[in-house]
């Protein structure tokens, strides 16, 4: 196809129109041209809390800013799973990981794994004529099930360099799928054990990574959540968290300059996502709000949309038949728990996307602790199946300083919520979030939220029966997807 030609046109039609109708003037769809190519870079453990395009003045992410200013913002995305490798199961599947038996963590002992009849969308693109191609973070097993024709090779920690492995695949002949995954901004494996008090590094290095600018923050000066404490050791680990995110900006903005270069800048769908919250306490592996509302910003140069917010509420699940869509792939034989949300990239007020569902099972093996979440407008609802233990702790968070120094000292908040109350949770949290943002509220045993409740408990079976959620069995023995086991 001749871009010039197109280009011409659309300039011409755009000088032949009044302002007012500027608006109206069609963009040309991905069904005139070519299929688009379509990068997904997946930041491990960033939360809304630290980019400049969700309002921190103080973190510096200009790339990011910039992808945000030329597409849409997602004020409402969420993951379905608090932990990393569940959660890449569902962005990679449209599934929900209880079904697809993708519960865990996939290395080292805990060694969950995704069923092998499952297809994964990098499958289905490869059908459609995709090139696809990984780099960095995998976290997923087994690899039949989430093949990629090709594996580039960098250090996960400096986006810089990924980027640069990447440019075979940005001049591919063919559409391109590229799967770009950081280990930033996670905890790296360097606190000291001789020092409870001192910061995890988040991947940083004193000497740095080539090509990188290091950006270091004054601890006095960074945000701190809500829902964590605002201590010296919470706002010194937030500073490391913060330079760790500058990195991958930085990374982010080679890859955006190195398609540019390619020319295939106006051919290519660009999402950006992390996979969950910020590796605290509180946000990760939990799914209060700072564990599973995320970033999600999306460029889409055949939507009529840009530099805008939506708050069509999202999750990853609806990831896989979006992308899917926007590649104009329709497999066959294959159902999705999830739906495409591609035309919420067109509206501006959407309607009928204000409910999303969330599944967390386990994070480590040995942090079984599952529940399950219906989110409805801005009531939400967590139900936390095995209550009558104590909430399991991540290893890296519970050696985390921002923690230790809570523990140590015996204190009896962390951030706004009790220590008792994070550690130990009933069965059922109601929270009415436009209310009651921080989730401090618990209305499920209120009287007057009866109705509400039953709603959304109503919501909550419908959901697992319909994904065919093992832990149904847990609503009195409901044994309607499994049998008894027993002849009565």
């Amino acid at each position: 196809m001749n871009y010039k030609i197109i280009i011409i046109a659309a300039l011409w039609g755009l000088c032949s129109t009044s302002c007012e109708e500027k608006e109206e003037t069609p963009l040309p769809t991905s069904q005139d041209t070519e299929k688009p190519n379509i990068i997904l870079f997946v930041a491990d453990d960033h939360g809304t809390d630290a980019i400049g395009a969700y309002g921190n003045k103080i973190i510096k992410t200009p790339h990011l800013d910039k992808l945000a200013s030329e597409g849409v913002r997602f004020n409402n995305a969420y993951c379905t799973s608090a932990s990393c490798a569940a959660s890449r199961s569902v962005i990679l599947t449209g599934l929900y990981g209880h079904a697809t038996g993708s519960y865990g963590h996939v290395h080292d002992y805990h060694h969950f794994s995704t069923y092998d009849t499952i297809t994964s969308l990098p499958v289905l693109l490869e059908r459609e004529g995709y090139a696809t191609a990984r780099i960095g973070k995998y976290h997923l097993a087994p690899e039949s099930v989430y093949h990629f024709q090709e594996v580039l090779k960098a250090d996960p920690r400096s986006t810089v360099a990924m980027a640069k492995e990447c440019r075979n695949i940005l001049e591919s002949n063919r559409p391109f799928f590229l799967y770009f995954c950081t280990d930033d901004p996670h905890r790296g494996n360097s606190t000291n054990p001789d020092r409870w008090d001192a910061p995890n590094s988040f991947g940083n290095k004193e000497e740095g990574y080539p090509g990188v600018t290091t950006i270091t923050y004054d601890p006095a000066e960074v945000l701190v959540p809500d829902f964590l404490p605002d201590t010296q050791e919470s706002r010194e680990e937030i500073a490391q968290y913060y330079q760790s995110i500058s990195r991958i900006d930085q990374g982010f903005g080679k890859l955006m300059q190195m398609l540019k270069d390619s020319g295939k800048e106006d051919n290519t769908i660009v999402i950006y996502i992390s996979d969950n919250g910020m590796a605290f306490p509180g946000a990760k592996t939990t799914l209060y709000e700072p564990g599973m509302k995320l970033p999600c910003i999306i460029k889409d140069p055949f939507s009529k949309l840009k530099n805008t917010t939506t708050n069509a509420m999202i999750s990853w699940v609806d990831l896989t038949p979006t992308i899917l869509d926007m590649a104009q792939a329709k497999p066959k034989e294959t159902s999705f728990h999830g739906r495409s949300f591609k035309e919420v990239l067109n509206v501006k007020e959407p309607n009928a996307w204000d409910q999303i569902y969330a599944s967390h099972t386990f994070h480590e093996i040995t942090m079984y602790y599952p529940m399950r979440v219906v989110r409805d407008k801005n009531y939400k609802l967590i139900r936390n199946i095995a209550w009558r233990s104590e909430y399991p702790f991540a290893s890296d968070l519970w050696a985390s300083s921002t923690w230790q120094e809570i523990y140590r000292n015996q204190k009896e908040f962390y951030g706004k919520r009790k220590v008792q109350d994070y550690l130990f949770r009933p069965e059922f949290e109601l929270f009415d979030l436009e209310n009651d943002p921080d989730e401090i509220v618990n209305l499920a045993y209120d009287p007057d939220y009866k109705e509400v409740m039953d709603e959304m408990i109503k919501k909550m079976k419908a959901f697992q029966i319909k994904t065919r959620d093992p832990w149904l069995i847990t609503w009195d023995h409901d044994n309607t997807l499994q049998g008894t086991g027993v002849n009565l």
